[in-house]
């Protein structure tokens, strides 16, 4: 299924799941499925750009995710740095901003300064704007933006009754103080689980979901496509009739 390019989604977010399922699937270490994950991811950072998309956000690293082994973690840290070195300069290249999502300062040094050197080098750009949601939980950033405006409340910044939908929405790392990036239009999940796992909750409220059963290595632009077009043909009504 072809996408139609004059009607793209501004904003797709994706929830790149299958990693290790893939790996076990090869006979192969669980990092070599985050390794071919991160080549997947590439891959769709490239082709949402040239299909046209301004924003594209993938889930990378959950709060919850520290539950998994040091090994596979720290493995995990390292492709990052990796991912960076090698790709900033095509980043830069292509315009492509990078953004966070999360409170990326509990990230280990090295991944921590490798990020950070992209944010920088990436700042001015104007073309695709690429969030990485690291360290990231969804009920955390909505208790973050509300404990920020209960103490503006308390120290008489705000009055309570003048916050509004667009004061939280402000103060999410989707807002306006991080990364200014409207609401997805789209969500996908690859790997065939039917669940948002704590991702964008409060931005998700009307995302149209599809959902992919191919294991997010083996993602392509074809897949990427597919699930666009299946966004397309549907009647968006944000509960009207």
């Amino acid at each position: 299924m072809k996408a139609d390019r004059d009607r793209m989604p501004k904003h797709v977010a994706i929830i790149m799941d299958g990693n290790g399922r893939w790996a076990k699937s090869k006979g192969v270490p669980r990092l070599m499925g985050h390794r071919a994950g991160m080549e997947a991811m590439k891959r769709i950072v490239d082709y949402s750009d040239k299909l046209g998309i301004k924003y594209l956000t993938v889930y990378a690293f959950s709060t919850e995710n520290w539950k998994r082994s040091v090994e596979e973690v720290s493995g995990i840290f390292k492709l990052l740095v990796t991912f960076v070195n090698r790709d900033l300069r095509e980043l830069i290249d292509n315009n492509v901003k990078v953004k966070v999502l999360g409170d990326y300062s509990a990230i280990p040094d090295d991944s921590r300064k490798a990020l950070e050197k992209t944010l920088k080098d990436t700042e001015r750009n104007t073309g695709l704007q690429f969030n990485i949601a690291l360290n990231y939980g969804g009920r955390d950033e909505i208790t973050r933006s509300t404990q920020r405006i209960a103490k503006m409340a308390a120290e008489g910044r705000i009055n309570p009754e003048d916050v509004t939908e667009e004061t939280i929405g402000k103060y999410l790392w989707t807002g306006a103080e991080y990364a200014d990036a409207p609401d997805p239009e789209l969500i996908i999940r690859t790997s065939g689980e039917v669940r948002l796992s704590n991702f964008l909750l409060w931005q998700g409220a009307y995302s149209e979901i599809v959902i992919s059963d191919v294991l997010w290595p083996d993602f392509d632009e074809e897949e990427y496509e597919r699930c666009i077009a299946e966004y397309q043909s549907r009647d968006r009504r944000f509960g009207g009739r």
